[in-house]
């Protein structure tokens, strides 16, 4: 990146991503989103899904993202100063981030497909536990897991609820998605799978209409779900923005190391 760069200007409704957008407009010049080679983001990470969620819904090349955190967490983001940020996008290290495709049938045949940059889960939408086949390339490797639950998680998002759910960090270079059950309670003893980010996932559910089942791929959900296909979509890569002493890709790895 350079400083000269064309910059679009995106900020959350929250108040204290308001007032730092107010202050990045009165120090630099900003232009409209379409005529932008990039984009400064003002939020926490919500806000950043959100805004790459537009850029892959836009039928433009997507624009790299630099976040500033005006969130909780912020692990997508880079730490907020309106000071110096011409310097810091010309020195601002990109990282390449690959998100899931979901495709989701329903229990009436309703098909829809959405991206997801962090993780696609099911869900269970009662008490009931829900019953899952899963197939890795057509291959039915878990004939019915019983659970709350399954996620595939992708690098970038392995950090995030699938941490949560016990499951593996991945680092960022690694081609591997996370296959993690959820509160799983057959088979017991099955903690989840590593699996190369080529291998196509499916998740069929068993009696979805005595056992309903959602699934989300990152904030968007779809319910009564019959069938879930899971892949890495290569054609619609994304890029972040990190300052260099704060990357995404040193940050996943050190995670590892965390108490």
């Amino acid at each position: 990146m350079t400083a000269r760069s064309r910059r679009a200007l995106l900020a959350s409704q929250t108040a204290p991503a308001q007032d730092a957008a107010a202050a990045l407009r009165d120090r630099y010049e900003w232009v409209s989103i379409e005529e932008a080679d990039l984009v400064v983001a003002l939020g926490g990470d919500g806000f950043m899904l959100q805004t790459l969620h537009a850029m892959l819904d836009r039928r433009q090349p997507q624009l790299p993202v630099f976040g500033l955190n005006l969130g909780t967490v912020g692990f997508l983001m880079n730490e907020w100063r309106a000071d110096g940020l011409e310097a810091r996008l010309a020195h601002a290290k990109a990282v390449n981030v690959t998100p899931l495709c979901m495709e989701a049938t329903t229990v009436d045949g309703e098909q829809h497909r959405i991206p997801a940059i962090n993780e696609v889960s099911l869900l269970r939408e009662t008490r009931q536990t829900a019953k899952l086949e899963v197939t890795l390339n057509g291959r039915i490797v878990l004939p019915e897991l019983a659970c709350d639950g399954v996620l595939c998680a992708t690098p970038a998002g392995s950090t995030a609820y699938n941490l949560s759910a016990q499951g593996p960090i991945l680092p960022l270079g690694s081609s591997m998605l996370a296959l993690t059950p959820i509160s799983p309670f057959r088979p017991r003893r099955w903690r989840g799978a590593i699996v190369p980010d080529k291998a196509r996932i499916g998740i069929r559910v068993l009696n979805p209409e005595k056992r309903p089942v959602s699934a989300v791929a990152d904030q968007r959900e779809v319910r009564e779900v019959a069938q879930v296909d899971i892949a890495i979509d290569r054609a619609r890569d994304l890029t972040l923005l990190f300052d260099p002493e704060h990357a995404l890709d040193d940050r996943i790895t050190m995670e590892q190391f965390l108490s």
